[in-house]
């Protein structure tokens, strides 16, 4: 057994946040055959770890199980509510690598008290939805010292296809916010050029079959084609998520025309009570009359 397969073997890996996206994540890693804890605030969650994992009952006890402690959180707020128990631990030597979409300033300060009480943080949020964390094909963008990105490594493999390390604490955050920008913008122009080919007359199917296979297309307009067509707006990525991001992404200077288009347009389709749909069912809240 070579020393890099041996210290993989040797670390021990903690999960907290078994949502959508975290849960076939830490699955990913179960399934790779790593020593892994998990810990979720609603149980039922972290049932079916059971077999092959350790479910703790508390952050603590995740803490005391992991090297490296792995985080998917929903936003701001949630992250600080861990951590503030992390950081009441003992944690010196360990790493943590938080996959959570929050606020550069949120990840930054975060940051700065683990490395005080000398443990590491990297900020690795992701580029995907449910498919690729199950299929552990993600993009992770990953900010931190190239030291702890190393050990990280083995680990993000096991998530991502493709993991880009950018720089120092905060670069994984900030380019994640600006994929989600970007992304915000093209899911809401993809709904109101469907909308504008089913005014013309124009098939649904076609229309998204002609997007999709000219320079228009792309992986983002094809994973929503199968939701535009059978109009089942089951969330992969929900909308209230989205309208989350993008404020995020004004805060830490998205300052440019079509921001506040953005911020409105999924604020006005949360208020309607679409939120909690799939983002491009966005379409839904275009469609209704005036």
């Amino acid at each position: 057994m070579n020393d890099k397969l041996r210290k993989m073997n040797k670390e021990r890996l903690g999960f907290i946040g078994l949502g959508n996206m975290g849960h076939p994540m830490a699955k990913n890693l179960e399934k790779a055959g790593f020593q892994l804890s998990v810990y979720n605030r609603t149980p039922e969650k972290a049932q079916d770890f059971r077999d092959s994992s350790i479910v703790c009952d508390s952050i603590a006890d995740v803490v005391e199980n992991s090297d490296i402690l792995f985080t998917m959180l929903t936003h701001d707020e949630a992250l600080r509510e861990v951590f503030e128990d992390i950081l009441s631990r003992d944690i010196s030597g360990k790493l943590f690598v938080d996959m959570s979409t929050v606020s550069p300033k949120a990840s930054s300060k975060i940051a700065g008290a683990v490395i005080i009480k000398e443990a590491s943080f990297i900020d690795a949020p992701v580029a995907g939805s449910t498919k690729p964390a199950a299929e552990g094909t993600l993009i992770i963008m990953a900010g931190g010292n190239e030291r702890d990105i190393s050990r990280a490594l083995p680990y993000l493999e096991k998530m991502g296809k493709e993991i880009r390390h950018l720089g120092e604490n905060g670069k994984g955050i900030a380019a994640k916010l600006s994929v989600n920008y970007f992304i915000s913008c093209l899911y809401q122009g993809l709904a109101e050029t469907i909308l504008f080919s089913d005014k013309l007359g124009i098939d649904r199917k076609d229309m998204l079959d002609i997007i999709n296979e000219s320079a228009s297309g792309s992986g983002a307009t094809k994973v929503k084609t199968p939701l535009l067509i059978t109009e089942n707006y089951d969330p992969a990525f929900a909308l209230d998520l989205m309208l989350k991001d993008i404020r995020l992404a004004k805060d830490a200077g998205a300052e440019f025309p079509l921001s506040e288009t953005l911020i409105q347009t999924y604020q006005a389709a949360s208020n309607a009570g679409y939120g909690k749909d799939d983002v491009i069912g966005i379409i839904r809240y275009l469609q209704e009359p005036g």
